[in-house]
């Protein structure tokens, strides 16, 4: 009976990576395992509101009852802690585990958080971007969750793409505004979305109204047979940096109880 061929240093440093990335991913899935539904919040571009509608998305769920978690995946930009106006970082346990800080009844984990100063800029490539995702994921105690809102960064490059196959994903929330442009580039990220085998719950058109116009995320789900989760009027309150818009106006409020419903209805749903 021959005895096995031996490894090339070649072969064994290849077995070596994908020894550790099954560890990786089941390390993720189990720390994943007491969160219900993962649902991502994402654009084809920067500046469409995408960290808008992902923080006012998980108050409005929070403030209807259910446990929520803020995932701020976008490692270049991370803008949900500011949003919240969370100065605290996670605590830190004896083990190393981080616990969330939490605002408005939502847990959130950032890179904000460990930057030296807010206007740092992170220059990082696509590996260091996904260490640093499956660091934060297998370091936090997220404890048990209905909804991790993961707001991802925008375009279609390698962060996103990172962010997609280490998640598992139950369904993307696109966000879209008005303009002819920014509805091209949500029609990207759909298609990447789709290239991925992964689910779109539907779109969100934000910035709705006044000079921006009306109707292009409506008619982009409509031409792709996908729901339209409602838009989110341009309004004063906005501008409001104490907290989220969703708790300074009724008006507001009513459209994101409307999206957050039709959010959860389609996330419980069979595909």
């Amino acid at each position: 009976m021959t005895s096995p061929r031996k490894l090339t240093p070649q072969e064994e440093a290849r077995l070596g990576q994908v020894r550790k990335q099954f560890q990786q991913r089941k390390a993720v899935s189990d720390k994943l395992s007491h969160i219900k539904k993962r649902i991502g919040v994402y654009s084809g571009k920067g500046g469409v509101g995408k960290t808008t509608v992902a923080v006012n998305l998980a108050v409005m769920l929070a403030q209807e009852g259910a446990n929520v978690a803020i995932f701020d995946c976008d490692i270049d930009c991370p803008n949900v802690a500011r949003v919240l106006r969370i100065s605290e970082g996670p605590r830190q346990d004896e083990e190393g585990r981080f616990h969330p800080s939490s605002r408005f009844g939502v847990k959130v984990m950032s890179m904000s958080f460990f930057q030296e100063k807010e206007d740092e800029a992170i220059i990082w490539r696509g590996p260091m971007i996904h260490n640093a995702i499956n660091q934060f994921l297998q370091m936090t105690e997220w404890g048990e969750l209905d909804y991790m809102i993961v707001d991802l960064p925008p375009g279609t490059s390698d962060a996103p793409l990172t962010v997609m196959q280490t998640l598992n994903l139950d369904g993307f929330v696109v966000v879209s505004t008005p303009q002819e442009l920014a509805a091209l580039d949500a029609r990207r990220s759909i298609n990447m979305i789709k290239k991925m085998n992964l689910r779109v719950l539907g779109v969100v058109e934000n910035m709705s109204g006044g000079m921006f116009g009306t109707g292009a995320g409506e008619d982009l789900a409509n031409e792709l047979d996908l729901p339209f989760l409602g838009r989110v009027t341009m309004r004063a309150e906005f501008l409001d940096s104490k907290q989220p818009a969703v708790l300074e106006s009724d008006a507001i409020a009513d459209e994101f109880s409307e999206i957050a419903m039709k959010v959860r209805k389609l996330a419980e749903s069979e595909v």
